[in-house]
């Protein structure tokens, strides 16, 4: 038997310590904090690696702090457009939505295809008729829309009209009018929430969830809903979930490299992990972060960003929550 875990990750980028008060930032570690805990109590009372990671994801696009479900970014039509993905490490089955804008929870979707359909991976209409057929929540698209991201869009749209900001990627765009509301400036933020778990029968898995980039192209998918570049778990070796630029993720095929380097190099995951992001991905100018646990309980937290929103939590241990380094 092994210690169940669980981490969480809510995204990565740039800091802006200065501007937040106490509050705000305590505002994000509770809320970490309970994602942590709910998911935690699904594997002290024997839940699976795939329950727990299915609840941290289901209560971080519940969360308008982050950039999933409610509280998604604004394409550049000033549309929602969600992607999520799931994967269980023992059977290597996994299931993928992207570009929905009606579902209440993607990862719920996710996991449906996974587990109720013969494919891996469903977009748009389609996923959104699958997700309607197998009677999950449906909500008004504006369901997923708030203030604070709507002045996002116009910030965004009216410095760069013709740039697609990643959650995070503020630097060619100065945004000095109004003082961040988080501890990671909303403008410099990877936008991109995921779970990984390891449960008392040593199975892992992993999911994620985006609302994708402010202002971005309609249709364009990035890797959260990818998996072996947003997702990945594999018993044999670990469960990843990443946050970042996600064009790069994608080139690197980014989580599985983890689990790659593991089973083919014999390395650790920490050190799997860390070559990922502080050495693989900086060569082509890829940033972000990433959670993984190893079918061994050990975790791995590594981002080359000033920051990442994260925390675990093993089962009989009071949860841990950061957010800077």
């Amino acid at each position: 038997m092994t210690t169940p875990i669980v981490a969480i990750h809510g995204g990565a980028g740039t800091m802006s310590r200065a501007a937040i008060s106490a509050e705000q930032e305590r505002q994000y570690l509770d809320a970490l904090n309970d994602v942590l805990a709910g998911a935690q109590d699904v594997l002290a009372q024997g839940g699976s690696a795939l329950d727990a990671v299915t609840e941290a994801v289901r209560r971080l696009e519940d969360c308008p702090l982050f950039n999933a479900g409610h509280g998604a970014v604004f394409t550049s039509a000033g549309t929602h457009e969600l992607d999520a993905s799931i994967m269980d490490g023992a059977t290597l089955r996994s299931g993928a939505i992207a570009n929905v804008n009606c579902v209440r929870n993607p990862v719920f979707a996710a996991r449906r295809v996974m587990e109720d359909s013969k494919h891996v991976f469903f977009v748009g209409k389609g996923a959104e008729d699958f997700a309607r057929e197998q009677g999950l929540e449906i909500v008004d698209p504006s369901y997923f829309s708030t203030p604070a991201r709507y002045e996002q869009l116009l910030r965004v749209q009216r410095e760069m009209p013709d740039a697609a900001v990643l959650d995070h990627d503020g630097q060619a765009m100065v945004a000095k009018e109004q003082p961040a509301a988080a501890p990671i400036d909303a403008d410099r933020k990877f936008g991109t929430v995921g779970a990984v778990a390891l449960d008392a029968r040593g199975n892992l898995a992993a999911a994620t969830s985006t609302g994708g980039i402010t202002n971005k192209q309609i249709g364009r998918v990035g890797d959260a809903p990818l998996i072996g570049a947003g997702c990945y778990a594999a018993n044999q070796t670990c469960a990843v979930s990443t946050t970042g630029t996600g064009e790069m993720f994608i080139r690197m095929v980014a989580a599985y490299d983890v689990a790659a380097q593991m089973e083919y190099r014999g390395v650790s995951l920490e050190e799997a992990a860390n070559a990922v992001i502080h050495d693989r991905l900086p060569r082509i100018g890829g940033k972000g972060g990433l959670i993984a646990v190893d079918a061994q309980g050990r975790v791995a937290l590594p981002f080359n960003t000033e920051g990442m929103y994260r925390g675990y939590a093993r089962v009989g241990e009071a949860p841990v929550a950061s957010i800077y380094r």
